[in-house]
């Protein structure tokens, strides 16, 4: 699909019918009606879809309506539908539209949109991250316990009204702890980006509350929640944020981060979506 034809670019498209069609076109793809849980997965977090369970169907994200080709490397540019051994259906998305690519924000939750569209009640989202907390080495998963957006922005249009309380879901967060008791949770802050956070703004979002920060997730998690999905959140630390870490940042080393921590993350995320 042309990135010029993309129907979420026609202000007055609906966008929950563009995500309706989306979730007919994965019905048809994949030969599966329905998916039961939907999983994003963002930088590091790539090996746990091979992890869940038997991938029926892998198909290309830009043949599905509203969908474009990735962005960013790390980012596979294809939706899995997976059976898990319990015969859960896992819709996996491996193509995630930032914030920061300036497409609005319609085209930044609509695999969100779709993915509730598919029947899924359940919606996994992850992503790679700068840690704020010292004790938060490299490759450390985090689960995500709130979040502060910094978009100045929102996937809600008109008055829509959505309660955020548990946003990110207590129980589910709970359940993955029966997983690996040892998970950390933190408060996500989402910046627009695509530059990386100065020290001063990291210590702005240190001292209103936030743990961890990152370009991603909050959006999506807002529209997951209007959609009446539960919400389970994860983040790979690649790097300790700008001003906590002495050293420059670079894409590069979020990337190698990202890519040692893989087979363990990924196995993480795996036996989790198998308590789901």
């Amino acid at each position: 699909m042309s990135e010029y034809t993309n129907p979420l670019d026609d202000a007055t498209a609906d966008p929950f019918e563009v995500a309706a069609q989306a979730a007919s076109d994965i019905a048809r793809l994949t030969g599966v009606d329905h998916h039961d849980i939907a999983l994003t997965l963002g930088s590091g977090w790539g090996k746990a879809a091979e992890l869940i369970g038997e991938t029926t169907a892998t198909i290309p994200a830009t043949e599905v309506t509203g969908f474009s080709k990735p962005a960013l490397a790390g980012h596979v540019g294809s939706l899995r539908s997976v059976l898990t051994p319990t015969g859960r259906r896992v819709l996996v998305i491996g193509a995630r539209t930032h914030y920061y690519e300036g497409h609005g924000v319609r085209r930044v939750v609509h695999s969100v949109r779709t993915a509730a569209a598919t029947g899924a009640t359940t919606m996994v989202l992850t992503n790679g991250a700068g840690g704020i907390k010292e004790t938060w080495t490299p490759g450390t998963p985090v689960l995500i316990s709130d979040h502060i957006n910094l978009t100045a922005d929102s996937p809600l249009e008109g008055a829509t009204f959505i309660d955020l309380t548990d946003l990110y879901s207590s129980r589910l967060r709970d359940l993955a702890r029966t997983v690996d008791p040892s998970l950390d949770e933190g408060v996500y802050c989402q910046f627009r980006g695509p530059h990386y956070e100065t020290p001063a703004e990291v210590q702005m979002a240190k001292t209103i509350g936030g743990h961890i920060v990152g370009m991603s997730t909050a959006l999506e998690a807002i529209a997951a929640r209007q959609a009446g999905m539960e919400v389970l959140g994860f983040s790979l630390i690649t790097n300790l944020a700008a001003g906590i870490q002495k050293t420059p940042l670079s894409h590069a080393e979020v990337i190698e981060a990202g890519q040692a921590a893989e087979p363990v993350i990924s196995d993480l995320l795996a036996r989790v979506i198998g308590q789901l």
